[in-house]
């Protein structure tokens, strides 16, 4: 990853940390060598999922809330209010063929001119043929 370039960061990777016991990409978000954004509506998705990560989660309760806590306090969260139309508009046609609920990940992404963080391999593949990344 550049280090200059800000890191956008997607839903599923944030369960996924939520889900094990160790995470290389947790140990990448301690560092202090990227700066780290969300959405708003991250947020929203971790807490609809909420009873499903704590079913299958090697974590117990207790340690999801401060792994959680954990990456609150290390990620950006940014509003979505602030992003261009126009880049709201490229992401819907980046994504809309693949899952257009991608969308305010890769608006995002443009918005800051960042990396997109994605377990989402069918959604990077597309984008970087696409050109995106």
């Amino acid at each position: 990853m550049n280090e200059n370039k800000p890191v956008i960061v997607d839903t599923n990777i944030l369960i996924s940390i939520l889900l094990r016991k160790k995470s290389t990409f947790l140990e990448t978000l301690r560092s202090a060598k990227y700066q780290f954004y969300i959405c708003e509506s991250t947020i929203i998705e971790l807490f609809k999922h909420k009873d499903r990560i704590i079913e299958y989660s090697e974590l117990s309760e207790d340690k999801i809330t401060k792994v959680y806590y954990f990456l609150l306090k290390r990620v950006n969260i940014f509003k979505e209010d602030l992003i261009e139309k126009s880049n709201w508009e490229r992401a819907y046609k980046l994504c809309k063929d693949v899952d257009e609920t991608d969308t305010p990940f890769v608006a995002l992404t443009l918005e800051l001119n960042g990396l997109l963080y994605s377990g989402d391999k069918k959604l990077k593949n597309h984008l970087k043929r696409k050109g995106l990344i």
